[in-house]
């Protein structure tokens, strides 16, 4: 990122290549700022500039590129002079739907560094590391959420040191559904059973809804059944006293788990984020894009999702194949959720939140650049079907998931994710199956929602700190979340689930 050594930066230019700066604050028309690509000249606004929105640095003709992140992020629909304003009224997405991809693999040296930092986790019979030693409650279906509710609550009072929390991953689904529903949930909830942070998991089943328990079961691998404890609520006299009955035998199994030095090369980290705005790309997704590149030099695993917020971007990732195999299973990527979105009469190329465009978004292209530095520049090697989990390594996965905070996070969860790194500019109280990092773009939210945010990347704003720096910071503050400290999702005690529904409910 191209940087002004003023200390009353007004506006970021954020690569080399573009005719576009975003303005640091809100900007008044007639005023006159250090120019971004000339800091040795002023540049005059042609009018009022909101916090986040872009600033032509040069003539733009009508047809023209717009470049920001070094990408085109769309096309200019009238002329546009050097200080006016850009955004839906004068730029407008190139993408129809009828884009063509090759396969241009991008030359990469990467290795492997040694030595590699260490962190304190859990080291299970699978092969994997945990990083929380949790007991997870996981319902086949909808009917029996009150029961596992009830039975991590009586945990949390009743055996409160024996392990880490007691969670509930309850969900409305599992009866009255068909075909690929009735997959996707059975999926995403026997890979959530796998995720190495839960050191004992107890299955309750109803008896009669179309997710079956003996199904569900056997689909699990025999090495992971043995910190499996389940039944059907129909079956038993009392449900909640069977339930922890079963915890107790798992507890037993978990009072033999301690935390050992572990090689980060054993983190899986899923990148999300959410309510952007016009910083997103600046700060919060950058510095995760170093943390990722930090990651999987070391031999980690980073995990990224949302497949609509690629598009527009897509060809940048099949670029980073490390194979044509690979490639292939990028386009598949991408044009599967293209046919998702035609199947449902609906618009493939569109910015669909209008939090987004008053953040200063404009296209789906300026979107997904921004979105995708969550990746950093990793090889992709790995594509994960929705509900399939990741086969582990180092490098880069995308993962099939709608944009959909909720949905696309658990995804990330099943996957095997360690916890997330969660951006956002405009904020969300939401936490998930694992440790949620929660990463502001800018300091006004920071400072606003202490108890929604664990670390704030708008001091690059506030040229506290350089990009790489904070980076540097946030890669300690992740080694230290691995080894036990909390996340403000677990402190508030906020875990959520969503399954990706697409068919038919009977």
């Amino acid at each position: 990122m191209q940087e002004n050594s003023s200390t009353t930066r007004k506006a970021l230019r954020v690569h080399h290549d573009d005719n576009v700066a975003v303005a640091i604050t809100s900007l008044s028309k007639n005023s006159e700022i250090e120019n971004p690509a000339d800091t040795q000249n002023t540049l005059a606004l042609k009018q009022d500039i909101p916090a986040g929105h872009k600033i032509a640095l040069s003539p733009i003709n009508k047809g023209d590129h717009i470049y920001k992140y070094g990408f085109s992020i769309g096309l200019a629909t009238s002329d546009i002079c050097v200080g006016e304003h850009v955004h839906s009224h004068n730029l407008s997405t190139q993408l129809n739907g009828s884009e063509t991809y090759s396969f241009k693999k991008t030359d990469s040296d990467r290795t492997i560094k040694n030595p590699c930092p260490t962190f304190s986790g859990y080291l299970r019979e699978t092969g994997k590391v945990g990083i929380r030693n949790e007991v997870w409650i996981v319902n086949t279906v909808g009917c029996v959420n009150q029961a596992a509710r009830k039975i991590a609550d009586i945990c949390k009072k009743q055996y409160p040191n024996k392990a880490d929390d007691y969670i509930a991953q309850t969900h409305p689904f599992g009866c009255s559904q068909l075909g690929d529903d009735l997959n996707n949930t059975r999926k995403v909830l026997q890979s959530l059973v796998q995720n190495p942070n839960a050191g004992g998991v107890l299955i309750i089943g109803l008896g009669c809804e179309n997710n079956q328990l003996s199904t569900f079961v056997s689909g699990l691998p025999k090495t992971q059944r043995k910190r499996v404890r389940y039944f059907n609520s129909q079956q038993v006299e009392d449900e909640i006293v069977t339930g922890l009955q079963h915890i107790e035998a798992l507890l037993d199994l978990m009072a033999h788990d301690k935390r050992e030095l572990v090689p980060v090369s054993e983190l899986s980290i899923g990148m999300k984020c959410g309510g952007s705005d016009g910083f997103s790309g600046l700060t919060a997704n950058a510095i995760v894009g170093r943390v990722s590149d930090k990651l999987t030099e070391y031999g980690g695993r980073v995990i990224l999702t949302e497949t609509p917020e690629m598009f527009g971007a897509e060809q940048v990732l099949m670029n980073r194949s490390a194979s044509e195999a690979v490639y292939n299973e990028i386009v598949h990527l991408v044009e599967d959720f293209k046919s998702y979105f035609i199947k449902n009469n609906q618009p493939i190329y569109e910015n669909p939140s209008p939090g987004n465009k008053a953040g200063g978004l404009t296209t789906l292209e300026e979107k997904s650049l921004g979105a995708i530095q969550k990746g950093g520049q990793a090889v992709v090697n790995e594509v994960i079907a929705y509900g399939e989990r990741s086969q582990g390594g180092a490098g880069l996965s995308l993962l099939q998931a709608p944009g959909n905070d909720a949905v696309s996070s658990t995804a990330l969860a099943a996957a095997g994710a360690n916890m997330i790194l969660f951006t956002t500019g405009r904020g969300t109280p939401l936490g998930f199956p694992v440790p949620t990092v929660k990463i502001a773009s800018n300091s006004d939210l920071a400072s606003r929602k202490k108890h929604w945010i664990d670390f704030n990347a708008g001091v690059i704003l506030d040229e506290e700190k350089s990009i790489d720096a904070c980076a540097d910071e946030l890669f300690s503050y992740i080694l230290d979340v691995a080894s036990g400290r909390l996340t403000r999702n677990e402190e508030n005690d906020n875990r959520e689930i969503a399954i990706w529904k697409s068919g038919v409910t009977l």
